[in-house]
Order: structure tokens, then C-alpha cells, then sequence
């Protein structure tokens, strides 16, 4: 009897379960279904809900009122979510560095968009701050599986921390909006981390001073901070640190000489053009970067205008020969391990992209690969243990470099063989027909 009862009990329940709604239809999204958030991944507006946790927040500033030619970037956030739609939970795992970000110890959480006024630049300027100094003040999860709960970093036998208050603090991942929004948001990681290496991918130097905007500089105030401008502003301001990079440059310089060049030093960058990353190739380019950054905390800023027009034409300031978005996420990997203090992808103007949307694609990429990192490499803490890649079966490993090159010649020459075949079987054939027929018609020899 008791086992008979205890059998409809388990029977009810499952019963009950299947016709539960909540359990039928609490599943993940595919990728053309569910709210468009980054990744699929759950939505909280945490500037309102004050209490929400995270380890990273992506986080939209849709702004594009400081641009110097094409507008649109305020529509970047929305179109770089729609890019990401084929990353979700159950498939994301990056086999380059060895973990999906989107179920690591790493809490990802979409914090929608930073709600910015379109009609006066300077509020902007302060709402961006405000906002981010208001996430940047969060806190990260804790206990069991978290990130807090990782041993910290020690040097010297001394713990490692890269924040002036010794916390743990949470980082943000940002999708632009125009290049200007760097600003605000380095002077609020200045009030955390004090000055910081920008490690700064773009067409542009974006260090001009506001007079060399002719007669767009003018004005006075708010009018010479745009989206080339805003490093120059930072560095005025002891916003970042002698240990700057700039990678990819290719625009045009103002002038008959390299003052550009020579002001840009002065404000503590150094530069790779996009020829001299041709040339030092992706190792070369990547130790350049690691010895100008050394150990201090760095904020990665990508211009999408750093990829050539051809791979991102959806931006405002395009300009052809740049990096290829292979070339770049290779760098973003291999540069796993810095100390990221937070990034950002700007600078993607929809209206300018293909019906194929191939901007907002390699945006929400590049924005994947960083994750991954900040998955991988928490700031503060021991460095999480990615996946080992399995052995390649024998069978399924690529061929010696000889022999696929061997391949490669000899496949046009195996193509030709059937072409051939038939025209000398043609030839014999006519050659038959002419022994065998008159030269008068209907009569045979």
C-alpha cells in the first residue's frame, strides 16, 4: 500500500509539472526569438534598480551629437544588440580562449541604455558620468562560484589591487554612440583607478585640440569637445596615463608636418599605423602593445572605424586600409591577461551599414572576444582556468605546409584532365571520319 501511495504521488507531480507553464516555457531564447538584448542575455534597467548586481554590465550610450561628419551612432546600442542575436547561453563558447563568458564564474548582466539627452552636449557629458559612477560603485556577487570568491592576486606575497579603495569593483562593457562618450567615462574610472592606459584602436588620433577644427572651433565651451577631441581632453585633465597606444592609424593628418605627431607624444601616446601592424605581424604588434602597457590598468577603446570599410562601412569617419575584424579579435585574444578596468565599441552607425548589417556583426564580435577575456581574467583576481582543447584526431589534422601547397598546384592540373581527354578523343574522331568519307558527298570510298 505504501508503495502504491508513494507511486501516485510521484505520479501527480509529474503530472502537475508537465502542465506547469512556468517549467514548459522557461526556456532559453533562440537566436531570432525573445527581447533583443546583448546575447540574449537578462535585462535590468540597474541605474534604476539600485540593489542589482554584476561582475560586467553591458551597457548602452546612445549618443552622436559630437560627431564632425556622419551622424547615426545613437542608433549603435540598439543595432550591436541585434548583431549579437546568435550568441546565447547554450551556444557561445570560444574555442580560441577556452570558456562560453555567458556561463563562467563572471555575472554578464544587460544593463540597457544610459537614458542621455540628444539636445545639449555638456548634460550628456554629466549624465554619462553620472551614470557610470553609479555602476562603477556597484556591488559584484558573492559566494560560492562568483568571482569574489577566486583567491586575489599577489605580488610579492602582497594582494593586487588596482582601485584606489581596495574593493572589488564591477566593469563595464560599453557600446557607443560616438567616440565622444570616452571622456565622461574616463573621468569617472579616474575617480576609481586614478589615470589609466587607453589602448586605443582607430582610424584617428581623436588627440586634435579644438582649434583645429577651422572654423568649427569657434565656439567656445562644450563646442570643442567632439568625438576628435575627447583624448586630448582627457590628457589635460591627468585622465590617462604616459603608457597610451594608439593602434590602426591611417587618417589624414592636419597640416604640412607631423605636429599631429608630436602633440599626440606629449599627451602620453605612442602609435602603430595599420603598415607597421602589416609589417610587425600580429606577434610583433601584440608585444608592442603588452611593453608600452605594462601593468597598469588599461581601458580598451575600439573605434569600429579601425576595420576597413569594406569588413565595417556603417560608421561616421571611414577610412579605407584598416585591420580586418580576423586581424583584430586575433589581437583581442592574444592581449588576454591585461588589466582591463572596462571597454567599449563605438562609433557604429546603422544607417550607413549593408542590408546584412555586417558593422553590427563585427561590433558585437569584437564585444564577445572582450568578454571572454574579462571572463578569463577578473581584475584583482586569480586568472580563471580556461578549457583545454582536446587532441585533433590524426586523421583530421591539417596537411604538412609542402603538401597542401603540393594540393594546390596540382588541383587546377587534376581539373584539366577531363577537358583534355575530350578534345583529343574529338580530334581522333574527325580525323576517322575523314579517311572513311568521299570528298564527294554521299559516296564512300
Amino acid at each position: 500500500m505504501f508503495w502504491y501511495t508513494l507511486a501516485c504521488v510521484f505520479t501527480l507531480c509529474a503530472l502537475v509539472r508537465a502542465r506547469d507553464p512556468v517549467n514548459q516555457w522557461d526556456v532559453p531564447d533562440f537566436y531570432f526569438s525573445g527581447v533583443s538584448t546583448f546575447a540574449h542575455l537578462p535585462h535590468e534597467k540597474c541605474l534604476v534598480q539600485e540593489h542589482t548586481d554584476f561582475d560586467v554590465a553591458v551597457l548602452g550610450v546612445p549618443l552622436d551629437t559630437a560627431v564632425s561628419y556622419r551622424p547615426g551612432a545613437r542608433f549603435g546600442p540598439r543595432a550591436i544588440r541585434a548583431g549579437s542575436a546568435r550568441q546565447t547561453v547554450f551556444r557561445s563558447f570560444n574555442p580560441a580562449l577556452g570558456v562560453n563568458p555567458y556561463v563562467s564564474k563572471t555575472k554578464f548582466l544587460d544593463c540597457g541604455d544610459i537614458p542621455v539627452t540628444p539636445f545639449d552636449n555638456e548634460l550628456a557629458f554629466q549624465q554619462i558620468e553620472d551614470a557610470y559612477d553609479d555602476l562603477l560603485h556597484r556591488n559584484v556577487p558573492q559566494g560560492p562560484g562568483t568571482i569574489s570568491a577566486l583567491p586575489s592576486r599577489t605580488k610579492n606575497g602582497k594582494p593586487v589591487h588596482f582601485a584606489k579603495d581596495k574593493k572589488q569593483h564591477p566593469r563595464m562593457a560599453v557600446m557607443g554612440g560616438d567616440h565622444s562618450i570616452a571622456l565622461p567615462i574616463l573621468r569617472s574610472l579616474n575617480k576609481v583607478y586614478g589615470p589609466v592606459s587607453v589602448l586605443h584602436f582607430d582610424s584617428h588620433l581623436d588627440t586634435w585640440a579644438p582649434n583645429q577644427y577651422g572654423a568649427a572651433s569657434r565656439g567656445t565651451g562644450i563646442s570643442g569637445y567632439t568625438h576628435g577631441t575627447m583624448l586630448y581632453h582627457a590628457s589635460q585633465e591627468g585622465l590617462v596615463s604616459n603608457t597610451s597606444m594608439h593602434v590602426g592609424l591611417r587618417g589624414l593628418l592636419s597640416g604640412a608636418d607631423f605636429e599631429d605627431y608630436r602633440r599626440d607624444a606629449s599627451l602620453g601616446f605612442t602609435y602603430l599605423e595599420t603598415w607597421e601592424v602589416d609589417q610587425l605581424g600580429l606577434d610583433g604588434t601584440v608585444a608592442a602593445i603588452r611593453e608600452r602597457l605594462g601593468d597598469s590598468p588599461v581601458y580598451l577603446s575600439i573605434d569600429i572605424d579601425v576595420l576597413d570599410p569594406s569588413i565595417a562601412p556603417g560608421t561616421g569617419t571611414p577610412v579605407s586600409g584598416g585591420l580586418t575584424s580576423r586581424e583584430l579579435r586575433s589581437i583581442i585574444r592574444m592581449l588576454s591577461g591585461i588589466n582591463l578596468v572596462g571597454c567599449e565599441v563605438v562609433e557604429v552607425s546603422p544607417p550607413y551599414d549593408t542590408n546584412g548589417e555586417v558593422t553590427a556583426l563585427a561590433a558585437a564580435e569584437l564585444l564577445y572576444e572582450l568578454m571572454s577575456v574579462m571572463a578569463i581574467h577578473p581584475l584583482d583576481k586569480v586568472t580563471v582556468e580556461p578549457q583545454a582543447r582536446p587532441p585533433r584526431p590524426v586523421s583530421a589534422a591539417a596537411p604538412p605546409l609542402a603538401e597542401a601547397r603540393q594540393a594546390t598546384l596540382s588541383w587546377p592540373l587534376l581539373t584539366l584532365v577531363p577537358a583534355v581527354s575530350a578534345a583529343l578523343a574529338t580530334v581522333l574522331t574527325m580525323r576517322l571520319l575523314s579517311r572513311t568519307t568521299s570528298p564527294v558527298k554521299g559516296k564512300t570510298a
